[in-house]
């Protein structure tokens, strides 16, 4: 099997288990996580022997989603358009761009693949771990398990996964706030398939679906997947899924003097990713759901 950095990648049976593989960062996706996540997917679904695979995250959480480049690179920012330094407007524009158009790609590659992913959640799973865990087939919580998008206090976007599972209302309730989720409140809404009382127990229902699953033949199992995801395609989700790509260019790309980063770039300059994260989710606690809805210790 091809050396992966940022994840581990294992052959247990008919399972292939993909591990986010960077707990110093709570498994957040850089250095690369993303293509290497994407390539061992590839590598699953050309093997035979493969039937199910399972995604799940090394250490205390399953991913703290990307990570925030503009904190650590905070001194190559333009304070007054909080455009990168030597970038003009429809460079800054255009980055944005091509970059969101990864989060269309990514999405479609998870739900046109033949074999069923599923995704085992358990701690921190915020923004970009969200939006992978949600576009797997099927979703597993333990019950420390937290979602949610606080990116979007800081000039960025949701993904329509949101609505087309949780509906409308709730989808709206958590991506115009960015509040945190629980694992109850996750199943309630209907963002995860099951709730488990520790990631141990989690990981042992993946696998005894996954062997279920391994009893019916490879290609029933791929047929009856697309009937789901091709049908949901048809219904028009691949548009809604492009218009978000388009709409999140927008939407990171939309700072104005009264809402922008430039509190949260100067605090990370001063103090870091936790002076960065101090600004943009202090204003916003207690949170509703999680370990930051109570006081700390």
């Amino acid at each position: 099997m091809s050396e992966y950095k940022t994840i581990l990648f294992e052959e247990k049976g008919p399972v292939r288990l993909i591990t986010l593989n960077r707990p110093e960062t709570l498994n957040s996706i850089g250095e690369g996580m993303e293509e290497e996540i994407h390539h061992a997917l590839d590598v699953a679904e050309a093997d035979d022997s493969a039937r199910v695979i399972i995604i799940n995250g090394a250490g205390r959480a399953f991913s703290s989603g990307y990570d925030i480049g503009s904190a650590r690179n905070a001194g190559g920012m333009n304070m007054e358009s909080m455009i990168e330094e030597g970038q003009n407007a429809a460079q800054h524009i255009a980055r944005w761009f091509k970059n969101d158009r990864k989060m269309v790609v990514n999405q479609t590659h998870i739900l046109e693949l033949s074999k069923p992913v599923i995704a085992c959640v358990h701690g921190w799973c915020m923004g970009g771990g969200t939006w992978l865990s949600l576009t797997c087939d099927m979703t597993f919580a333990s019950e420390d398990a937290t979602f949610g998008q606080p990116e979007v206090r800081m000039i960025s976007n949701t993904s329509f996964l949101w609505t087309l599972l949780a509906g409308y209302k709730n989808s709206l309730r958590y991506s115009l706030t960015g509040d945190h989720v629980d694992a109850q409140e996750a199943y309630r809404i209907g963002l995860v398939n099951e709730v488990f009382p520790d990631k141990e127990a989690m990981m042992a229902e993946a696998f005894r679906l996954a062997e279920r699953i391994s009893m019916i033949s490879p290609e029933t199992v791929a047929t009856n997947k697309y009937i789901a995801t091709l049908g949901l395609q048809a219904m028009g989700l691949r548009e809604a899924l492009t218009n978000n790509w388009l709409l999140s260019s927008i939407a990171h790309s939309s700072q104005r003097p009264d809402f922008n980063r430039r509190e949260m770039l100067e605090a990370a300059m001063e103090n870091g990713m936790r002076g960065f994260l101090g600004v943009r989710d202090g204003p916003f606690q207690p949170e509703p759901f999680g370990p930051r809805s109570k006081p700390r210790e």
